[in-house]
C-alpha cells in the first residue's frame, strides 16, 4: 500500500498528519525544484502554518529537467508526502500535504506549466535547483550564453527549458495578459541568490526584449533567502526507514533531514506573501550576513569535510567526526578562517560553530560526502575562494582553506588516497578531465586547475602567494594522503 488520502488514516498515531482542509488550499506558489530539500523545508514551513493557522497557500510542484518519477510519484498519491527528522536513533514523522499540483515539463508539457504561472493568484515562483540550474558563471553572477540550454532558450523563447527561460516566459505572458507579476524567491546555496535570480533573468529578457527587461526590472522583485536544514540523498536504506515509520506504508516521495530547520527571509514581495515567521522564518531586511555565514561556515566546513573525508575513505559526514584531527581542523576553519571575514551582527559564531559540529555528529543522518562534494566548481567560489581574498586583502592566515582548495584539486584528479576511482559530478567535468589528463601530477596539476577562470578569477590564479599555499597542500596530500595531511596541519593550528 502507497501513502494516498486513503491510506493516511492507517498510518501509526505517531505521524503527524494534516488535520487542515486540503481543499481550502490555494495555489499561490508555483515551486520550481521538487527535490529532497524543498520537500523537507520550505513545503514543511508551509504545512506547519496550515496545520497551525489556517494558512490557505498550496504548491504547484515543478521540474524541469530530471525528477520525472519525483512527479509521478507525487501525483500517484494524491500529493502527499512525509518528511522525517533523524535524530541519531530517533526518528519523528509528518505527512506534508501543501501540494495542490505537479507538473514536469517532458510530460506535461512547458506550455501547462506556463500556463499555472500566468494564473492571477500566482503570487510567488520559488526556486529549489542547485547552482547550475541558473545557468550562470559564479566569477561574474552573469547568465553563461554558451550554456546549450540557454542559446535553446534564446532561440525559442517560447518554449523554454531552463529556470530563467521559464520565469522570462511567464513574466512575458503576464506582462501581456495585463496582469501584475510574481515574486521570484531562490531558495537555493549561493551568496545574494536573490540578486544572482535577477541578474540571470534580465540578462535572458534583455536578449529577447529590452522594453520586457526594463518592466520586469521596475516591477519584480528578487528576495534573497538563506535556507538550512541537512537533507542527504535518499538512499534504499532511508527507504526503508520512512517505510517502517509509516507503519509499513509506502512512500517513494518520502526524504528524511536533521531536526534543525532555519529560514532568512528578504521580506521584499510584490505580490504578498505566506506569514512564514509564524512558522520560525526570520523575515528581515537583508539577508546577505546570514548567507555569508551560512556559506562560508557551514557549507564550507562541509566541503573540507567532503573533499578530505572523501579521499581518506570517510563516506559520511559522521566518520569524519570520529577523527579528531578532522574536527579541530573544520572548526578552526570555521572560527579562524571564515568567522573573521564575516558581517553578520549578533549571532555568537563560537555557539554557531560548536552547534554545527554537533549537528555533524548526528549519525541518524549518514550524508554523504561525495553527495556534498558535487559541483565544485560553482560551489568553491562562495564558499571558500570569497574568504581567502579576504585574508589576502589582510595578510592573514588561511591555511584550512588553502588545504581544501587543494582536496577539491586532489579529488577531480580522479583517484582516492586508495588509489580507487572517483565519480565525479561536475558541470565541468569535461573540463577538468582534460585539464588532469594533460598535466604532471604536481604543481603543474595545481597551475592546470587554476586556468579554470570562471572559478579563480584572473586575480586569484596569478597570485603568486596563493598558488604557493594550495601547490604546498596539494603535494602533502599526494605524498602523504588526506589523514596525514591533516593530522600534521593540527599540529600548527
Amino acid at each position: 500500500m502507497r501513502l494516498s488520502n486513503q491510506t493516511i488514516s492507517q498510518l501509526p498515531k505517531e505521524v503527524v498528519v494534516p488535520t487542515y482542509d486540503r481543499s481550502n488550499l490555494k495555489t499561490k506558489i508555483v515551486h520550481l525544484g521538487f527535490g529532497a530539500f524543498h520537500r523537507a523545508h520550505q513545503a514543511v514551513f508551509a504545512d506547519i502554518l496550515a496545520t497551525e493557522y489556517n494558512s490557505d497557500w498550496g504548491y504547484c510542484e515543478v521540474n524541469l529537467i530530471g525528477g520525472e518519477k519525483q512527479i509521478e510519484d507525487l501525483k500517484a498519491q494524491d500529493f502527499l508526502f512525509s518528511v522525517c527528522e533523524m535524530s541519531y536513533d530517533n526518528w519523528r514523522t509528518r505527512v506534508v500535504g501543501v501540494a495542490k499540483e505537479a507538473l514536469h515539463a517532458d510530460v506535461d508539457g512547458i506550455t501547462k506549466i506556463l500556463a499555472v504561472m500566468t494564473r492571477p493568484e500566482i503570487a510567488i515562483v520559488s526556486i529549489t535547483v542547485t547552482e547550475k540550474g541558473y545557468c550562470y558563471l559564479p566569477a561574474s553572477a552573469s547568465i553563461d550564453t554558451n550554456n546549450l540550454l540557454i542559446k535553446h532558450d534564446i532561440e525559442n523563447p517560447t518554449q523554454p527549458k531552463t529556470v530563467p527561460g521559464v520565469i522570462v516566459e511567464a513574466l512575458r505572458l503576464r506582462k501581456e495578459m495585463g496582469l501584475k507579476p510574481f515574486t521570484v524567491m531562490s531558495c537555493d546555496n549561493m551568496p545574494e541568490n536573490g540578486h544572482v535570480t535577477r541578474n540571470v533573468v534580465l540578462a535572458l529578457a534583455k536578449q529577447r526584449d529590452p522594453s520586457l527587461a526594463d518592466w520586469i526590472d521596475q516591477n519584480v522583485t528578487f528576495p534573497s533567502t538563506m535556507v538550512d536544514r541537512i537533507v542527504p540523498a535518499v538512499t534504499p536504506e532511508t527507504m526503508q526507514k520512512i517505510q517502517k515509520q509509516l507503519g509499513g506504508i509506502e512512500d517513494p516521495a518520502g526524504v528524511a533531514g536533521e531536526p534543525f530547520k532555519q529560514w532568512v527571509i528578504e521580506d521584499n514581495f510584490v505580490a504578498g506573501r505566506p506569514e512564514w515567521q509564524k512558522a520560525g522564518a526570520e523575515l528581515v531586511n537583508d539577508v546577505l550576513p546570514y548567507e555569508e555565514m551560512k556559506l562560508r561556515m557551514l557549507n564550507g566546513s562541509h566541503s573540507f569535510f567532503a573533499y578530505l573525508g572523501y579521499l581518506a575513505g570517510y563516506l559520511h559526514i559522521d566518520e569524519c567526526m570520529q577523527d579528531p584531527n578532522y574536527v579541530k581542523a573544520a572548526r578552526h576553519l570555521m572560527l579562524q578562517e571564515q568567522a573573521t571575514t564575516l558581517r553578520v551582527k549578533g549571532v555568537d559564531l563560537q555557539v554557531y560553530a560548536d552547534t554545527l559540529l554537533e549537528r555533524y555528529r548526528n549519525t541518524g543522518l549518514k550524508h554523504r560526502t561525495w553527495q556534498i562534494a558535487m559541483d565544485g566548481t560553482l560551489k568553491l567560489p562562495q564558499r571558500m575562494l570569497d574568504s581567502i581574498r579576504f585574508h589576502l586583502a589582510n595578510q592573514t592566515s588561511f591555511d584550512c582553506l588553502a588545504l581544501g582548495v587543494a582536496a577539491w584539486m586532489r579529488y577531480v584528479s580522479g583517484k582516492d588516497d586508495a588509489g580507487n576511482t572517483i565519480d565525479i559530478s561536475d558541470p565541468a567535468v569535461d573540463k577538468l578531465t582534460a585539464l588532469v589528463l594533460a598535466s604532471q601530477d604536481n604543481q603543474e596539476r595545481v597551475t592546470a586547475l587554476l586556468s579554470l577562470n570562471h572559478v579563480f578569477g584572473e586575480d586569484l590564479s596569478h597570485n603568486q602567494y596563493f598558488i604557493d599555499k594550495v601547490t604546498k597542500a596539494y603535494l602533502s596530500l599526494r605524498d602523504i594522503g588526506a589523514k596525514k595531511t591533516v593530522a600534521r596541519l593540527c599540529q600548527s593550528l
